[in-house]
């Protein structure tokens, strides 16, 4: 009934299978990968024809986890499974950027790409077998994909590298590195470090790379016996197209492209296409002319090749930069007063406005992942709001791409962060992307680490971070530093490098063509540590270490250890003292299971109150001590003084003054504040005080003793 094929081998201490022909027969290609115990479904399907009019290739990737895969039930009324998480988004994003520039060129039907975790070990992380699957499941449909492609993760552990690292074993590392390519090149990084020099980091892509290779290996055996025969596709051919385009507009593009001022240079480029759209493109007046699809192209073609030739050419970009060179940069801090730190990062047409929050622990985030529930208290948002770019568009919630960038700067930022111990509270940070022209998440980085800096954050050292370019023509290559929208645009690499003075805490690389060397890279390592040391440097003329205070409007917090037994003293039945303490102080107050209370205002006297009064909860009065109390009730024998948060203690007639008391409502009255001295406790526990002992004047212990 089944036409079952399977390939499977021992890959860095598990087994790896690929199955296919089981599931999912109906999509164009499809297969079950299983590591250990994890096991996904990846499958591909492919439209038979373009849309009408597509000028670009319509590729989606969906990476989704389904709760039952753990053995867990979704939470929420509704009890599926919602909206992506930030986890799925990103593991979408990551499979999305290998594989996309291996299509042929000019394939423009509908694709859509999924990958389902229907079982997870709890040990092996899915996401590098939704990137195998993903890359098999082309393989086998007979797409035009220009694979296959292999992924692996690499952890730097003890000096070691070590390849597909379990849950436990990432807790160890220095270093989480996702690396995806072909049999001859690498296409895609991710990573986050601990502040590793460019050497470690260029031997994980390598170890990353060369442990991929018999996965890809596996794929194509795979395909030798399972692939469907291959789609009748002609590679785009725009060639005359782009020669009619040329002809018309090459002057008005090359005069374009030495505006240094980027609105300059885009109104030039916009009237160059609207000639070319007007003169050549089909319509009623024209209807043998280029369809406005394959214009588009074409007419990007020509910018591309008018601007990766002018490089190559003569070293110098399009505003005039060499090749090395990074903007101009400004740093300001504190121009936000009333939040708790605030930095304007600005380099060339790039600005990021990045405010940091301090909050306590009931603001950490509780995320819900399929190895378990667990608080994060760093939090990072990027937004990239359409003005920045001087456009409109229509804005709902954060997009892949925003979700994506703010990611690449958590990471970036968390290797440099003080423990909950050091530094007790929830950090969020917010970068509003003012301007774009360029690496607007390596400008997050920049400003980012300057707020913390002026909220008071005790980082280890502060982060910068820059985007490098490639061009790689047969006339030659030329990496760039810092580059701008154009150069992304219409170059062959995207690649990002942030870190400290110390190294790297974060490195992210896209490929736009059939991926990179290692000496490429090296090349591009060392020239981002040149430009990344640079910016630092720009980034101390603001502020070259953190402040010593926090802001006044910053909350203060206090920690206290109490013990486990007295948790329930401080909460109350239901919360109420808790509660109560809260809204007679004012002062948030949070408690954990070991006992831990952190106590935070921005008023140092809502603290104070708050914490006498979980000492009083919480603490034992010592015998010998002297303290303030209240008359509470007076009897024939004496006095009851409210003395230590909740708890009375009797000061006996006898111990009120020195001289004979006949009844202790001649001495005192309920109400009167009073100093006492704790003696003891009786044989039954009883507390036993004295005011005789202490002047009553000065709190003092008298002269006279008991």
């Amino acid at each position: 009934m089944f036409d079952i094929h399977t390939e499977t081998m021992e890959w860095a201490g598990r087994t790896l299978t690929i199955e296919t022909g089981r599931v999912a027969r109906q999509a164009t290609g499809s297969v079950m990968v299983t590591y250990g115990d994890t096991i996904v479904l990846a499958t591909a399907v492919g439209m038979k024809t373009a849309k009408p009019g597509m000028d670009f290739f319509p590729l989606t990737v969906n990476y989704q986890e389904k709760t039952y895969a753990a053995g867990k039930i979704p939470g929420g009324f509704f009890k599926r499974e919602g909206r992506p998480s930030e986890k799925e988004t990103l593991t979408s994003r990551l499979i999305d950027r290998p594989i996309r520039p291996l299509f042929l060129k000019g394939f423009k039907n509908d694709t859509q790409v999924m990958i389902t975790v229907v079982q997870h070990d709890l040990e092996n992380d899915p996401d590098v077998l939704g990137m195998i699957g993903a890359s098999a499941a082309l393989t086998l449909s007979g797409l035009p994909f220009m694979g296959p492609i292999g992924g692996a993760r690499v952890a730097y552990i003890d000096g070691d590298y070590v390849i597909n690292p379990t849950e436990d074993e990432k807790k160890e590392s220095d270093l989480e590195l996702m690396v995806a390519g072909t049999q001859d090149a690498v296409m895609m990084v991710e990573s986050q470090a601990k502040e590793l020099s460019e050497e470690i980091m260029l031997g994980a892509v390598m170890a990353g790379h060369e442990a991929m290779q018999p996965v890809i290996d596996m794929i194509i055996k795979l395909a030798e016996k399972a692939a469907k025969e291959p789609w009748d596709v002609t590679a785009e051919d725009l060639s005359a197209e782009e020669a009619q385009v040329r002809k018309l507009v090459e002057k008005d593009l090359v005069a374009a492209y030495k505006n240094v001022d980027k609105s300059l240079r885009s109104a030039a480029i916009s009237e160059a296409k609207a000639k070319a759209m007007d003169k050549l493109a089909a319509s009623e007046d024209n209807p043998d002319g280029i369809p406005s699809n394959t214009l588009g192209s074409a007419f990007k073609a020509v910018e591309a090749s008018i601007v990766r030739g002018g490089i190559i050419k003569t070293g110098k970009r399009i505003d005039g930069r060499d090749l090395d060179t990074v903007r101009p940069i400004l740093g300001e801090v504190g121009m936000l007063p009333r939040t708790h730190g605030s930095a304007l990062f600005t380099r060339g047409e790039t600005q990021s406005m990045c405010v940091a929050t301090l909050g306590t622990g009931e603001d950490e985030q509780f995320i819900d992942d399929l190895t378990g529930t667990f608080k994060e208290r760093f939090l990072l948002h990027y937004n990239f709001p359409p003005y920045s770019v001087g456009e409109t568009s229509f804005r709902l919630a954060p997009g892949r791409r925003e979700i994506g960038h703010g990611k690449l700067a958590w990471r970036a930022l968390s290797a440099v962060l003080p423990t909950a111990e050091e530094f007790p509270y929830t950090i969020r940070l917010v970068s509003e992307i003012t301007e774009s022209n360029g690496s607007s998440s390596m400008a997050t980085v920049c400003g980012c680490s300057l707020a913390m800096m002026d909220a008071g954050v005790p980082i280890t050292r502060p982060v910068s971070g820059i985007a490098m370019g490639l061009i790689k023509d047969p006339e030659g290559m030329a990496v760039l530093s810092d580059i701008l929208g154009d150069e992304d645009h219409l170059g062959d690499m995207d690649f990002k490098v942030a870190g400290t003075s110390e190294g790297i805490t974060s490195l992210q690389m896209d490929i736009k063509i059939a991926g990179i060397t290692k000496d490429i890279m090296h090349t591009a390592l060392e020239q981002a540590k040149a430009g990344r040391l640079h910016i630092l440097d720009e980034m101390a003329k603001a502020l070259d270490e953190t402040r010593e205070e926090l802001g006044e409007f910053a909350p203060r917090i206090e920690t206290i250890t109490i013990p486990v037994d007295k948790i329930r003293d401080v909460i109350g039945t239901g919360g109420k003292v808790i509660r109560e303490i809260v809204a007679t102080t004012g002062a948030k107050v949070d408690v954990n299971d070991e006992g831990v209370i952190k106590v935070s205002s921005s008023d140092g006297a809502s603290i104070k109150a708050a914490l006498d009064w979980i000492h009083g909860l919480t603490a034992e009065p010592e015998a010998g001590k002297i303290y303030k109390g209240k008359i509470v009730k007076v009897m024939d024998f004496g006095a009851f003084v409210n003395f230590f948060g909740p708890k009375d203690g009797l000061v006996h007639v006898s111990q009120l003054k020195s001289e004979r008391v006949n009844h202790p409502s001649d001495v005192v009255k309920e109400g009167d504040e009073v100093w006492v001295k704790l003696l003891g406790f009786d044989d039954r526990g009883k507390v036993r005080l004295s005011m005789k002992v202490v002047d009553q004047e000065t709190g003092e212990e008298a002269t006279e003793d008991a």
